[in-house]
C-alpha cells in the first residue's frame, strides 16, 4: 500500500470509528483547540468553557469573511457539523458543510436535526474532498476550514479549488497550525504522534500563503493566534486522562518556535 493511503486511511479512522469528537479532550462535539480568552488562574476549566473556546475559534475564522446576512459559505471538513450550524444561526448565512467521512456526515445529521429544521435549506452537509470540491466555478461568497488543513498533503490544490468555487469579491479564512517560516520543525515529529504518522502535516505557513497567491488570491494575510491558542489548550488537556500524553508537547513546540497557529485570509 502507497504510504499516502496508509496516512488517508489513519485520517478516515480518525473521524469515522474513532469519532475524535467524542474524546474529552474537545468536547462539545467540535474538533479544535479553541481560541481562548483569559481565564483565573488555579482553577480547572470547565466543560462549558472548552466547548466555549472551540465555538469562538468558528467565530474568528468566519468574521474574517465579512459575510453579509444571506451569503453563501462553505465549511471545508466540517466534521460532525456542529460549528457549521453555529455559523448559519450566529451569521445569519447558508452554510454547505464538505466532508469526506460518512460517518461524520451521519453524526451532523443526527447533532443537527433540529437546526437543519429550523433553517429551512440554510444548512447542510455533503460527502466530498476538499481537494477536488463538487460545485461548480463560482459558487459560494465564502470558503472557509477550522484546524482541518493539517490533514491535507497538496495544499496548493485546496486553494486552487477554492478560488475556483469563489464568486468574485468572495474571501477564504482558515485557522490551522503551521511552521513559522524559517523554523526548524525536525524535533516535532519526535514530540507529536500524528506529525511522525503523517496524519498532522506542518507546513511551513509561507508556503500555503504563497500557493493562495499562486492560485490567483490578493490580500493574503497571516496572522499568529498561538498565545489564543495553546497555553490555554495545555491547561486543558492538563486537568484530563490525556494529561500525561503526547498532547501536552504541542506547547513545547510552540515555546520552542517550531510551530504556530495562524489566521490566514484572502480575497479574489
Amino acid at each position: 500500500m502507497e504510504r499516502d493511503t496508509e496516512v488517508q486511511a489513519q485520517r478516515d479512522f480518525m473521524y469515522g470509528e474513532l469519532d475524535l469528537g467524542s474524546l474529552t479532550i474537545f468536547s462539545g462535539s467540535f474538533i479544535n483547540y479553541g481560541y481562548w480568552g483569559e481565564l483565573e488562574p488555579d482553577r480547572e476549566i470547565t466543560v462549558e468553557e472548552r466547548t466555549a473556546s472551540q465555538a469562538e475559534l468558528y467565530r474568528q475564522v468566519v468574521s474574517r469573511l465579512e459575510p453579509r446576512a444571506g451569503a453563501r459559505l462553505l465549511e471545508l471538513g466540517s466534521g460532525i457539523g456542529v460549528g457549521a450550524a453555529l455559523v448559519a444561526r450566529e451569521f445569519d448565512v447558508s452554510v454547505t458543510g464538505l466532508d469526506r467521512s460518512s460517518a461524520q456526515l451521519a453524526r451532523a445529521g443526527k447533532a443537527n436535526a433540529d437546526t437543519l429544521e429550523a433553517l429551512r435549506g440554510r444548512l447542510s452537509y455533503h460527502r466530498g474532498s476538499v481537494t477536488e470540491i463538487p460545485w461548480n466555478g463560482e459558487s459560494f461568497d465564502g470558503v472557509y476550514a477550522v484546524e482541518m488543513l493539517q490533514h491535507v498533503d497538496d495544499l496548493a490544490l485546496v486553494a486552487r479549488e477554492a478560488h475556483r468555487v469563489l464568486a468574485p469579491g468572495g474571501r477564504f479564512a482558515t485557522a490551522t497550525f503551521f511552521a513559522p517560516d524559517g523554523a526548524d520543525t525536525a524535533p516535532v515529529a519526535d514530540l507529536i504522534e500524528t506529525v511522525a504518522s503523517g496524519v498532522d502535516v506542518i507546513t511551513p505557513v509561507g508556503e500555503f500563503t504563497a500557493a493562495l497567491t499562486a492560485a490567483g488570491f490578493d490580500g493574503v494575510t497571516a496572522t499568529p493566534i498561538g498565545e489564543q491558542v495553546w497555553r490555554q489548550f495545555d491547561r486543558w488537556v492538563a486537568q484530563t486522562e490525556y494529561r500525561d500524553s503526547w498532547g501536552r508537547n504541542w506547547l513545547r513546540c510552540y515555546e520552542n518556535g517550531w510551530i504556530d497557529y495562524y489566521l490566514v485570509t484572502a480575497v479574489k
